[in-house]
């Protein structure tokens, strides 16, 4: 299913609408509040009530993110999301006074309320998405979502500058705006069907650093949803260091008007949103985690490139339109990174966000969100910070602070990277995969989400494990023969993916017996793991009998087993159609190819014959 369906569907379209015109309201009340007083300022003023505002904003993220993420675990979903919007337009309202009274003190206080009712909805915003979407449409839901919040974000953004400059009606318009904009969301929010509490009787802690320290520790629980949480705080940090540059950017070294920086807005945001949407395409409805390193080098990449085409530019004299600026094609390569920046950040975000959602416990998973905004904000803050050392400290420039924050990011990426290979693997199969072959997979569905299982397959070709992993949400384990575990330069790769090397028993009974004893380990631990029960790539295409090493892992570990069947892969350039593989020049590229997985078979049926039965009728006579 297209993930632009999910709009018309009652489960997700007025969510959707709920959470887009939030993130409009939000940017539309604080750049109003911006721009109505600085025009009266000096420079020096201007820049700091710009600083507070977005201070006093974020500030409720630190301290009340934890409560939030403990009334998104226990209240009906659905219920706070409308009482969340019903405080927006009670927000709303006093901002109306405040425009009226033109009283900064009175708005300032408005914008932090929202950005109280902003942190209420932070968690109940991510975690809603695995309990109304399918797994296979967990992805193309989050893409939605970032390319919705980066649309509104920039909307609201140039509404509410360009409404509260219009002289005498600028601030009745801007808050007539936002209270249609308010009174929307809260309709759309009351069409969101009831989705139930996973912890009712969960009782909230109100000691608000306690409780924030609890929700960081849930977080720390699973390894691969901390490092979710790392990356896409540090996406924030990354994309906040260029912002705060951008206008002193604009004006400095383009030379450009408030209307170039709009443009240079306009062209991240869309890149981003763009990028979030093709996240689903590239990753076949799956949470594809080969797409963050993917997004993780565009981003050092067009970092880089961002500095090399600005960093001897020189401001002109006169003062420049957009229109000005889009007509010289010297700025051409300029306005390219800033939106390919955007369309990596959007592969990078997107599967992380997946990733911490799908892996997270969902009895938890409102609060492990909360801990993210949280994490989010203190490298929102570090963002600042880095600015002001690059800037005041180091006195680099802009530029220059574009080129450290794109090599900060590729350090930071191999951190993360090296810490979970699985990112790298996924990414290396991924690529491998999207270049070699259009894969198409069936009954993805009856893979288990959770708890141990095992994986049988026919082997057909050298490429057979990549292929199946790449097909699978959760990360496997796969057994293989020791020889090809060995194999130079592969090697790493393998050990990086926790392969389990094994060997017969004439070769290295020791081995072998070790290679059991790890895969129970595995079982027992919850994993799933792989194994091509032939023993041998085929030499003729057709399947060799089941080895009994099957049933001697179900002894030991009674656990479900879910056959597979590769087709189309018998004649690639990795198969033994041609005798020795991988030695002639490969003869085809991006040819059809299918695996076809089957429903579980309970242990205490699944003999090394039924099994056989079952692969060789997945199938069929495709080879």
């Amino acid at each position: 299913m297209s993930q632009s369906r999910l709009l018309t569907e009652r489960r997700f379209g007025p969510f959707f609408l709920a959470q887009f015109t939030g993130a409009f309201n939000d940017n539309a009340l604080k750049q109003a509040i911006i721009i109505l007083f600085t025009l009266t300022m000096s420079h020096e003023e201007a820049e700091q009530v710009s600083q507070l505002a977005t201070a006093l904003f974020i500030a409720p993220y630190f301290f009340f993110s934890a409560t939030a993420g403990q009334l998104a675990e226990k209240l009906e979903k659905g219920r706070l999301i409308q009482l969340t919007k019903l405080f927006e337009i009670v927000i709303i309202g006093v901002a109306t006074i405040g425009f009226y009274l033109h009283s900064l003190p009175f708005l300032l206080t408005a914008l932090t309320m929202l950005g109280l009712q902003a942190t209420l909805f932070g968690p109940v915003k991510y975690a809603i998405l695995p309990q109304v979407l399918r797994s296979e449409e967990l992805v193309g839901g989050n893409g939605l979502v970032e390319m919705g919040t980066y649309v509104a974000i920039l909307v609201g953004e140039i509404a509410g500058a360009q409404l509260v400059a219009i002289e005498d009606r600028g601030p009745f318009l801007v808050s007539a705006l936002m209270l249609t904009v308010a009174v929307i969301g809260y309709v759309s929010a009351r069409s969101i069907p009831a989705v139930p509490s996973k912890v009712p009787d969960l009782k909230v802690g109100w000691n608000l650093f306690a409780e924030t320290w609890r929700v960081m520790g849930f977080a720390l629980e699973v390894r691969s949803v901390w490092l979710s949480i790392l990356g896409i705080s540090w996406f924030w940090l990354f994309g906040a260091l260029l912002m705060i540059q951008l206008p002193v950017f604009v004006t400095s070294v383009i030379g450009g008007a408030t209307s170039v920086f709009t443009l240079c807005l306009v062209i991240f945001s869309l890149g981003v949103g763009l990028g979030s949407l093709l996240c689903e395409r590239l990753s076949r409805g799956q949470i594809e985690l080969g797409l963050v390193p993917f997004g993780a080098m565009g981003l050092t990449l067009f970092g880089i490139d961002l500095y090399l085409s600005t960093s001897g530019h020189v401001a002109r004299g006169t003062e420049l339109g957009w229109s000005q600026v889009v007509a010289d094609s010297a700025h051409w390569r300029m306005l390219a990174d800033f939106g390919l920046i955007g369309i990596f950040g959007g592969f990078y975000s997107v599967p992380l966000f997946a990733m911490m959602q799908s892996r997270s416990d969902p009895a938890k998973r409102s609060r492990i969100i909360a801990a993210n905004n949280v994490l989010n904000s203190v490298f929102i803050v570090g963002a600042a910070a880095l600015s002001y050392v690059g800037r005041s400290v180091l006195h680099l420039s802009i530029p220059e602070v574009f080129l450290a924050a794109a090599l900060l990011n590729a350090l930071v990426a191999i951190y993360i990277f090296t810490l979970l290979p699985e990112f790298l693997l996924r990414f290396l199969t991924w690529l491998a995969m999207s270049v070699m072959y259009r894969l198409t997979i069936t009954g993805l569905e009856k893979v288990p989400d959770d708890g141990p299982a095992l994986v049988v397959c026919n082997h057909v070709s050298f490429v057979d494990g990549f292929l199946v992993g790449a097909s699978v949400r959760r990360p496997m384990r796969f057994v293989m023969y020791y020889k090809i575990y060995q194999l130079p330069v592969l090697h790493w790769l393998f050990r990086w993916g926790r392969a389990i090397p094994i060997a017969g028993r004439k070769e290295d009974e020791a081995l072998m017996e070790r290679a059991f004893t790890e895969v129970k380990k595995a079982l027992a631990e919850g994993e799933l793991v792989g194994i091509f029960p032939e023993g041998m790539i085929t030499y003729s295409g057709e399947m060799n009998p089941f080895r009994a090493g099957v049933e001697r892992i179900l002894a030991d570990t009674p656990v479900p087993v879910v056959p597979m069947a590769l087709k189309g892969l018998w004649g690639s350039w990795f198969s033994r159609s041609d005798g020795v593989a991988m030695v002639k020049l490969p003869k085809r590229f991006w040819s059809k190819v299918e695996l076809a997985i089957g429903t579980p078979v309970p242990a205490t049926e699944a003999s090394s014959e039924r099994l056989f039965d079952d692969v060789k009728t997945l199938r069929g006579e495709s080879r």
